[in-house]
């Protein structure tokens, strides 16, 4: 008996990649990013005992200047409004880029390549960036920066198979 492949049969369609779902790619970086920041504030809190504010003035040193760099590291409504003006669309960017490598596999896979995507932007933004344009990231590297980064990753990666559409049975 010959094999037939979904290509022949009237009432299959082929099996074809679906189309990466952009809106829940951006979504996910979105949630990724909010987790990431809180996971690092939170990490940067009950490791290193310093200030959770830390993080957020070091991301809005990158408009503002290397002026608000902590100390202090306190809570200013400026300081937070800077950070996200920078973590925001940094966070959705990364989240397009990790649903359109993740759109054609399903979770685990999509997992995997999240944490791979988390990895690879841990590197590339705390050494070549960090060391041409914003120095004072040197500071923030090492275990602590990796683990947010990887959870931003696998974040991203489960959150976009979690809000993608599905393309319609027919």
């Amino acid at each position: 008996m010959a094999h037939t492949s979904t290509f022949d049969h009237p009432d299959r369609h082929p099996v074809t990649p679906h189309a990466t779902d952009w809106r829940a790619a951006a979504w996910a970086g979105l949630i990724a990013g909010i987790v990431f920041m809180m996971a690092e504030m939170l990490m940067v809190m009950l490791v290193k005992g310093e200030s959770p504010w830390g993080p957020p003035h070091m991301m809005a040193a990158m408009i503002l200047g290397k002026g608000v760099l902590p100390p202090p590291a306190d809570f200013t409504l400026t300081i937070m409004m800077a950070a996200m003006a920078v973590h925001v669309p940094l966070s959705i960017v990364y989240g397009l880029a990790i649903g359109w490598l993740a759109h054609r596999f399903e979770m685990g896979v999509a997992l995997a390549i999240g944490v791979a995507a988390g990895l690879a932007i841990y590197f590339v933004n705390f050494y070549p960036i960090a060391a041409i344009v914003f120095p004072w990231f040197a500071m923030a590297r090492g275990a602590m920066s990796a683990v947010a980064h990887v959870l931003f990753g696998l974040v991203a990666g489960g959150a976009y198979i979690a809000l993608r559409r599905r393309p319609q049975s027919a």
